[in-house]
Parts: C-alpha cells; sequence; structure tokens
C-alpha cells in the first residue's frame, strides 16, 4: 500500500510549512522592531503585540503536532496516520493565519520583491493544497480516531 509513503510525505510537508510560518514571523517581528510610525517601533501597538502573540501560539501547536506525527512515523506507531493528517490540518490553518497576518503587519511593501513575506504567502497557498487540504485531513483525521 502507498499510505505510509503518503504519511511520509504530509509529514514531511507539514514541517516545510511549519519552517515556512517560523520563517515569516521571525521576519515580521523584526520588521515590527525596526519600521516606525508616530516616532516609535509599530511593534510597541497593543493590537499588533496581541496579533503576534496569536502567531506565536499557532506556531507552536503546529511544532508539537509536527514533531508527534513524526515520531510517531519513527517508531511505526499504529497512530501515525491520524497524527500526520492532524499535523497537516495545524499546519495549514496556522500557516492560512501567520502568511495572512504577516502580510498585513508589512503593509504594501509585503507584496514587493524587497521583502520575501509575498513570496512566503504564495507558497502557503501551493503547499496548503499539495497532498490534501485542511478540509480533506480534517476528515481523514475523524474517520482514523472513528468520529
Amino acid at each position: 500500500t502507498i499510505e505510509p509513503v503518503l504519511d511520509g510525505a504530509c509529514a514531511g510537508l507539514a514541517a516545510e510549512m511549519l519552517g515556512t510560518g517560523l520563517e515569516a514571523f521571525d521576519r515580521t517581528i523584526e520588521y515590527l522592531k525596526t519600521r516606525e510610525q508616530f516616532g516609535v517601533p509599530i511593534g510597541s501597538f497593543q493590537a499588533l503585540k496581541h496579533r503576534a502573540a496569536e502567531m506565536y501560539c499557532e506556531i507552536e501547536l503546529t511544532r508539537s503536532s509536527v514533531a508527534a506525527a513524526l515520531e510517531a512515523l519513527e517508531n511505526n506507531d499504529t497512530a501515525a496516520p491520524a497524527l500526520v493528517s492532524l499535523a497537516q490540518v495545524k499546519a495549514c490553518e496556522m500557516l492560512e493565519l501567520v502568511s495572512n497576518e504577516a502580510l498585513q503587519m508589512h503593509g504594501g511593501i509585503g507584496m514587493t520583491d524587497e521583502v520575501d513575506i509575498g513570496l512566503f504567502l504564495k507558497r502557503a497557498r501551493v503547499a496548503q493544497q499539495i497532498l490534501g487540504d485542511a478540509i480533506y485531513h480534517r476528515e481523514r483525521y475523524a474517520t482514523l480516531i472513528g468520529i
């Protein structure tokens, strides 16, 4: 059966999406520290701090899901297929949030060639569709755990 191979590919893709989200987040935080408005860094604005905190939380939840999926695959755990689908769902949702927020926080410059945020957004949209989107993996997860 090809399922174990696809699970490995999905786990790898989830890890790639995690890395993409993390890099977009790191660059956004750096931008928030350096971009000034009204004489202060925009990262000092409470509304942006809250949005950045939500991004960070979603990245960390995804990191845990991806780590669990990879460990289960490595140990040939029977729960691996379900954990892979869970990681894929979390990665898709996290990358949707992080790429959108990163672009919003960068403003118009985010879609220029000067910064890679627009590239991360485009890569996110492609990665979210490869090997099954969040809807597919949510349904697969539910089936695998017997819901």
